[in-house]
């Protein structure tokens, strides 16, 4: 206990000095925190934990307190991306509580995904006994060598004496800074384990607390504002690039008040979407290799780049010396030091929380009395929106995927949360929904892992009951997950799943038309005999539909989306239904491929890339 720092509430907890086992430590300090939701699979090595949930949540009922329900996926895979779409939603932390072994080891991909896309969760792994650590004991893995490449922390207990501080600093290290997985590997008999219930205290991780306190302590100096308006103000066509850093600030809404105080457009990533309403004049949607082709064109005409929480990633700026190619200035404000200059050298930067530096600029600005006009590059912008218009084939006979999320689309109004898996579908989904705010788009960034949308969107509809939440996915992205359909059904959630069936692996079969010579290794599944209706018939779904004609897709989408329980629409699409545009690996923004329905400003040839760029 001496390396352990107490620091007492101001009224002291009502628990505190009270007996109790490890699990009911555990599942306290869970309350504590404010978890409102657990997702997890039980066994052997985790089961008092389990067992605790019951006992806490039995109490709480017999005194009309506050329960924290237990979801139970398929799989240890759904609980994390299940507590993933809960935290992507909600702004809280996720929590997923699985067993030993392949318990823990299941939850890899969850947490790596977390990792890569900056996601707050808290896994609580199950462990063989510390007297067995090591013997290959049944079902031990070994989680801290596992999860240590991949999570942002992760904590052995062995100490039985520091579980309660050890769980609470989890929750600390994942929510601060860039958030992050943080996993706690808890032995069966730590669990077991029966102490003094102390009622607060934290672990002591100075450097970590150092790091925090100092991006809290950070300011805009006077000096460092002047600069920036300085090179603003030499600006005739500024763009804000914002990505997913935004959203996890809580950054929003000091970034729209300021681009609407100085009238600067925003483009943002596939992670920034929500971030800026995409229904607003300035808004110019997402950027990167399968952004709207004005937003690309925006990005190659500005001349001063303001980058906010975004990362110049390899799916933005494939070519970092042709990124932003007429921008005399890049600025960068992020939470991550190791962000800045990583990719592309700027001229100005900040590191530290995001909302307070653009409230600060904006309160500088205002202050300065600085008023640009930027009228003209506004009818730049305008204009590259009407002639490089997202567009596809209207007059084709069979559905297109983009008719389908229009209609869609015009139903939720910009207000639903929209989930997704990974593929053409999640390309689709972010170039033709409109988001008016954060937190409304769920998808794998980073990681790109099939099988994500539907245990995120369940995630989400428990973070929001009453909210409507579409989980748009693909025929192959959804068989990696698809016995999560039976999770919905089992709690009654009224989440709404869309799959897009193409009858393969629609973004691979792109790519191998494109780059392959037509080549459809392992991608073409037109084969597979799975009845999607009947599976989501035998899983509880009472709306079942397939659509497969054109003229009844209002129909048919409207009584999907005002369906009143769970719903499933599979619809038949037309199969050679691409992507675009498309910037290929290794290419610029002036090689950007358009389609055969979108306008291109310059003549590209199709390239194929060397063997090293392929993805």
């Amino acid at each position: 206990m001496s390396d352990t720092v107490i620091q007492p509430r101001p009224m002291g907890h009502p628990l505190a000095g009270q007996k109790m086992t490890g699990a009911q430590m555990i599942v306290q300090v869970l309350a504590d925190e404010g978890v409102s939701a657990i997702f997890g699979y039980s066994g052997g090595a985790i089961l008092p934990t389990y067992d605790a949930v019951f006992l806490y949540n039995q109490e709480q009922a017999r005194n009309g307190g506050k329960q924290i329900p237990l979801i139970v996926p398929a799989n240890e895979q759904g609980a994390g991306f299940m507590a993933a779409g809960y935290a992507r939603a909600s702004g809280r932390v996720g929590v997923c509580l699985v067993t030993s072994g392949p318990g823990a080891t299941n939850t890899v991909t969850p947490v790596r995904d977390c990792m890569a896309d900056s996601v707050p969760i808290v896994v609580i792994c199950g462990q063989v006994a510390r007297a067995a650590i090591g013997t290959d004991a049944f079902q031990e893995a070994p989680v801290p060598a596992l999860m240590g490449a991949v999570a942002k922390h992760v904590f052995l207990v062995t100490d039985p004496t520091k579980l309660e501080a050890t769980v609470r600093t989890a929750f600390e290290i994942a929510r601060t800074g860039r958030p992050g997985p943080v996993v706690v590997d808890v032995p069966k008999d730590v669990q077991n384990w029966e102490g003094t219930f102390l009622g607060s205290g934290t672990l002591p991780i100075p450097g970590y607390r150092r790091r925090m306190l100092e991006l809290a302590s950070r300011v805009v100096e006077t000096e460092d504002a002047a600069r920036f308006f300085e090179m603003l103000s030499e600006a005739r066509r500024p763009l804000i690039y914002a990505g997913g850093g935004v959203i996890n600030a809580g950054a929003s809404e000091a970034l729209t008040e300021f681009a609407l105080t100085f009238g600067i457009p925003v483009v943002t990533t596939l992670m920034g979407i929500g971030s800026f309403d995409t229904t607003h004049p300035l808004s110019l949607r997402m950027l990167g290799m399968h952004g709207a082709a004005f937003a690309n064109y925006a990005v190659d005409d500005c001349d001063f780049l303001i980058a906010v929480g975004a990362r110049f990633d390899d799916r933005v700026a494939g070519v970092p010396s042709k990124f932003a190619k007429n921008a005399k200035r890049i600025a960068h404000l992020d939470i991550d030091r190791a962000e800045v200059n990583k990719v592309k050298r700027v001229q100005w930067s900040y590191v530290g929380h995001l909302d307070d530096a653009l409230r600060a600029l904006t309160a500088y600005g205002r202050s300065a009395g600085f008023k640009p006009d930027y009228s003209t590059w506004h009818a730049e912008v305008a204009e590259l929106k009407r002639v490089y218009a997202m567009n596809y084939d209207r007059a084709s006979p069979l559905i297109q995927p983009y008719y389908v999320i229009e209609e869609i689309n015009r139903h939720t109004r910009g207000e639903a949360i929209i989930s997704t898996g990974v593929g053409q579908h999640q390309m689709w989904a972010a170039q033709y929904f409109d988001f008016r705010g954060p937190r409304q788009w769920l998808t794998s960034g980073s990681m790109g892992t099939m099988g994500f949308g539907l245990p995120a969107a369940i995630g989400a509809q428990i973070a929001h009951p009453n909210r409507l939440v579409v989980d748009v996915d693909g025929d192959a992205s959804i068989r990696m997950n698809i016995g999560e359909l039976e999770t919905v059904t089992t709690y009654d959630l009224p989440v709404k799943v869309v799959v897009l069936n193409n009858f393969g692996d629609g973004m691979v079969k792109q790519w191998q038309k494109l780059f392959f010579k037509g080549r459809l290794s392992a991608s073409d599944k037109s084969l597979h005999k799975k009845d999607f209706i009947k599976a989501a018939q035998a899983d509880g779904f009472p709306y079942a539909v397939r659509l497969d004609r054109k003229e009844d897709v209002p129909r048919v989408v409207e009584e999907f989306i005002n369906f009143s329980g769970p719903a499933f629409l599979e619809v038949i699409i037309d199969p050679d239904a691409g992507v675009y545009p498309m910037v290929g690996p290794g290419q610029s923004y002036d090689e950007m491929i358009t389609g055969d329905f979108i306008p291109s400003r310059h003549k590209v040839e199709i390239k194929t890339p060397g063997p090293s760029e392929m993805f």
